[in-house]
Formats: C-alpha cells, sequence, structure tokens
C-alpha cells in the first residue's frame, strides 16, 4: 500500500510538557569549537612515523609557547596544496611566527610525503604533523563528517594563533573549506 495511515507518536508525561517523545530540540546557539582562551589539548600526534610521536600542548609550553596551529582538511588535496599551505610557507612573516604545524587527519607517512613536496628544502619551518584517529581534531571540536569524499571525519579548514600556551586567536573556515578566513594574510597580517 502507497500511503499508510499516521501513527500517534507516545506523548511525553510531564505536567508541564505534552509533546510526542520522538521531538527534536534544536538551539539557535552555534557549537562551541575550541575558543579564545582555551588549552591545546593534550594529544599526541604523528611526526614522519608513527613512532614520532609530537604532543603540542607540552611543545608550546617547552620554551617557544607561540605559534600558529593550521588545520586542513586533506593532505595532497587542491586548495590545501596549491593555496592555504603555501599561503603560509611563502608569507614574509613566517619566521616571526614561533612555532607553525600543519595538522590533518591523515596518517604520518601521508604527511611526511605531503610536506616534504610543498616544502623541500624545510626552509620556512613548517612541521606537518598527522592525526591518525581525528583525536586531536575531536578535542577542538574542529571535524566535520565528510564520509562520501574522504572516507571518515575529516578536520574543518582552521588556523589558531597560540600565545603563551593558550589559544590567542581562531579563524574558522565557516564553510568547513573555503579560504576565507584561514588564510596567512588574515593571520599572520
Amino acid at each position: 500500500m502507497a500511503f499508510r495511515a499516521l501513527r500517534r507518536l507516545p506523548m511525553a508525561t510531564s505536567a508541564s510538557v505534552s509533546r510526542p517523545l520522538a521531538a527534536r530540540q534544536f538551539h539557535s546557539t552555534p557549537r562551541a569549537f575550541v575558543q579564545v582562551g582555551d588549552a591545546i589539548p593534550d594529544v599526541e600526534l604523528h611526526e614522519d612515523s608513527p613512532a614520532n610521536k609530537v604532543n603540542l600542548s607540552k611543545a608550546f609550553a617547552s620554551g617557544v609557547d607561540n605559534g600558529v596551529i593550521i588545520g586542513v582538511p586533506a593532505a595532497f588535496s587542491g586548495v590545501c596544496s596549491q593555496k592555504h599551505v603555501p599561503s603560509y610557507i611563502n608569507h614574509p612573516k613566517i619566521g616571526e611566527a614561533g612555532q607553525v604545524f600543519v595538522v590533518s587527519v591523515n596518517d604520518a607517512f601521508v604527511m611526511k610525503a605531503w610536506g616534504d613536496q610543498l616544502d623541500p628544502t624545510k626552509v620556512s619551518g613548517i612541521r606537518f604533523l598527522a592525526d591518525p584517529t581525528g583525536a586531536f581534531t575531536k578535542a577542538l571540536d574542529l571535524g566535520f563528517d565528510v564520509i562520501p569524499v574522504f572516507g571518515h571525519t575529516r578536520a574543518k579548514r582552521y588556523a589558531l594563533v597560540i600565545k603563551d600556551g593558550k589559544v590567542k586567536s581562531v579563524h574558522v573556515e565557516p564553510d568547513n573549506t573555503g579560504t576565507d578566513v584561514s588564510m596567512a594574510e588574515q593571520v599572520l597580517g
């Protein structure tokens, strides 16, 4: 039968509220991802191989406590490789930025190969880190679902300026993948 009779959902048993149990609650406030003043998540990332663990929380607490964390949806993707990361590699103020890290939900081998391709002489000082399980991205609440394209959750495109080991400014692309607010020109000046 093409049409079925509508069934009523059971009602909540509350004196003040009588709405169906299946009703969804919507909020007009956006999700609260990483905020200014937040500490950097205490999560291990990988550099060059799974054996080389890097903890950005500890890295920014070990003397050089200023810098930038650049988050990208995918290594070797067009916008990440041709526009976003190169905007930092080629920026005249990159040497003054402190420690600079590019983080992506990828494995360490992919990130090493990508870093070697984008900055073969490593003159910029930018380090490429893998977030293989997405734990760092999840701790920042900066993941988004792109399973049809990349097979699993990836990071939104973002840049976090770090000062004194805390987040000083947050630059997250409103559409997750654009380049309106997270390019080096907007972040470093």
